[in-house]
Formats: structure tokens, sequence, C-alpha cells
């Protein structure tokens, strides 16, 4: 049986780090006691879990499925000990964190730099990408999302209300005119970064709602280059509240047509629903919560 609590906690460090050496270090033993403890547990295992070459080490298949089963062993045990003893759980491990490109980087990077700093003992691994991953398959402990998510398999937990705003910089609005009807964005310089043929779909302060062909001159597959193309003034593009809330505030963005928004799309954190949500997990998530609710926006329910 694979019960030696010792063995597998040396498994999970050297999984986490990618050496026996950085692994002994975090346990606090020497580089022989790891590798006999990692012996010993190929052994029970009856496979070979890691593959060692004398440049690094990597985990075979066998090793990759028995990591996920030893991480949330590990966690749901951490957490139990620390409520026996009736102390604070505290948030250990490696932390896994998917994001879109922009908002990961305006938000929640500052914020994992804050929580490491915070915690010792907390590792984490943020991944920025636009296009949506599966969590299980990409081993993610959150995924944050802008808008309802689609995954049912999964737990919600709603960070912050959100909706897309019509922005350009002052400079560009100075130049070409001020749109008064969603009508007028189609003579504009448009920037998208997401599938030109989609129409903008614009909600008026009546409830009124319009459909523009934004057909743009400028595209991109970054929402961050699309962000620099409308601060330096080369045209109109539509974008998250929560994303453009600073630059709207400094002046460096306008809203254009501000009474006008898309639908709601709030802000969502996925956690997978068939596993126990250790500390480490709760503290981001509170965390991203409290920060998003301090950056407050102006006519934002």
């Amino acid at each position: 049986m694979l019960d030696d609590l010792n063995e597998l906690r040396t498994f999970q460090r050297i999984a986490v780090r990618g050496s026996l050496s950085a692994a002994a270090r975090d346990l606090g033993v020497g580089p022989a006691v790891v590798s006999k403890r990692l012996t010993a547990l190929e052994r029970r295992a009856g496979h070979r879990l890691v593959h060692r070459t004398t440049r690094r080490l990597s985990l075979t298949e066998e090793g990759l499925a028995l990591r996920e089963h030893v991480e949330r062993m590990l966690e749901a045990l951490e957490a139990a000990e620390a409520r026996l003893a009736g102390g604070q759980e505290t948030p250990q491990g490696l932390l896994r964190v998917a994001a879109p490109v922009s908002f990961g980087r305006l938000h929640i990077a500052p914020l994992c730099a804050r929580l490491a700093a915070q915690y010792p003992a907390l590792e984490v691994d943020l991944r920025l990408d636009d296009r949506l991953l599966d969590m299980i398959e990409a081993r993610v402990d959150v995924a944050v999302r802008i808008g309802q998510p689609q995954d049912s398999s999964c737990i919600l937990h709603k960070l912050t209300d959100n909706y897309r705003v019509v922005v350009a910089a002052p400079s560009y609005l100075d130049r070409r005119g001020r749109p008064a009807t969603p009508q007028d964005l189609t003579r504009h310089d448009l920037l998208r970064f997401d599938d030109p043929s989609i129409p903008w779909r614009l909600q008026g302060p009546d409830g009124e709602v319009v459909e523009v062909e934004a057909r743009a001159r400028l595209r991109a597959d970054s929402g961050d280059a699309v962000r620099d193309w409308g601060l330096a003034g080369a045209g109109v593009m539509m974008k998250s509240l929560i994303d453009v809330c600073a630059e709207i505030e400094a002046g460096q963005l306008e809203r254009v047509l501000p009474g006008w928004r898309s639908a709601s799309a709030p802000v969502y954190a996925l956690t997978p629903s068939n596993r126990h949500v250790p500390p480490k997990t709760r503290v981001f998530l509170d965390a991203l919560q409290r920060a998003l609710a301090e950056r407050r926006v102006e006519g934002l329910a």
C-alpha cells in the first residue's frame, strides 16, 4: 500500500521542484534520503514514477496520475490537521491559476506576487491565455473567466459584476468626433481582437438592444495589443470595464456612447467540483474578490 506519508510528501516535492536536491532542501533532509524514499515509493507502486536523466527529472505517465491523487490527499490531510489543532489553515503547495491575458496581467499577477510574499510555503503557476482551458486536463486549481461560463462540471464563484463598454483615447475622439448613436460607430476606425464577423451588441439606457456591424481596420489575437492601439489613439474598441476603469479615471480613455454597454459579463472563478477546496485556493479567491471590490467602477452595479 502507498501509505508512507514521508514517501508521498517527498514525491510531491520532487514533482513540484523537478529536482531531488531542491526537494531535499524543501524537506530539510539530504538528497540521499530523498532518493531512497522515491525508490521505495516506486517499488510499492510497482511502476517507475520519475524519468531520471543527468540534466532533469520528469514524471512518467504513472507519476503524473499519482501526483494528482497525492496532492489532493495531502491537501485534505493538512486541512484536517489544522482544524484538529485549532489553528489557522496555512496556504501551502502549488496553486495553478488560469486567466485571460489582459485581466490576468492587470489584476491577478500582482495579487499572486503579494500572496507569495505573504505565505512562504505557497507557490503559484499563473497561466495567461485567452483560450478556454480544460481545467482537469490542464490540472488547473482555479480558472478565472469573464462572462457566464459554460462548463457545468465546475463550481462557480462570482467575483464581481462587469460589462463591456466602448472606449477610445480623447485624442482620437477630438480628431474624428464623438459618436452620438451606435450606428455612428460604423464610420470610425474600430479595433478588435475577437471574431470581426460578430457584431457588437449594445444595450441602451432604456433597454433597447442594437447590433453594430463592427468591421475593424486593425485586428489582433491579443487583447493587450488592441488596448495599446486604443491608448495610442488608433481607434475605438470595446473592452471589459474592469480592465479599462483605471485608464478612464486617469483620462487616458473616454467612454464612447456613455449610456450604452454590453450585456452583463461578470467575472467568475471556477474550481473543480470533484475535490476538496484547499486553503491555498480559498485564500486566493478571497483575496481576488477583495481586490476587485476595492477597484470600484463608477456606475457599475
